[in-house]
C-alpha cells in the first residue's frame, strides 16, 4: 500500500471517520457498543469497519467477554500516523 492509512481515511465516507474519531476517543470497542455511541446502522458501521480494515486503520480481535463479538481498536500504525498529522497541521 503506498498511501499512508491519513491520507487513505480522508478519502473515506463520514459515516466511516465517524466509526473511527468513536474508536480514537473511547478505545476498542464492539460492534453494537459503536452503533450505540456513534447512533448509526448497524449495516452503516459493518460497512464503515470494512473499510477502515481495508486500510488497515482498524484491527478485529476476538471479544472474551462475549465470544459471539469483536473487540475492534485502532491499529498503532494508524494512531501514529493520525497524530503525526495532527502535529504536523499545529505547525
Amino acid at each position: 500500500m503506498a498511501d499512508s492509512s491519513a491520507e487513505d481515511l480522508s478519502d473515506l465516507p463520514p459515516s466511516a471517520k465517524l466509526v473511527y474519531k468513536v474508536l480514537e476517543y473511547n478505545g476498542g470497542m464492539t460492534q453494537k457498543g459503536i452503533v450505540e455511541e456513534s447512533m448509526l446502522s448497524a449495516r452503516t458501521v459493518r460497512y464503515a469497519l470494512e473499510r477502515l480494515q481495508g486500510i488497515d486503520a482498524v484491527s478485529e480481535d476476538v471479544y472474551f467477554a462475549d465470544a459471539r463479538q469483536n473487540l475492534y481498536q485502532i491499529t498503532p500504525e494508524a494512531m501514529a500516523e493520525a497524530s503525526a498529522e495532527t502535529a504536523a497541521a499545529d505547525d
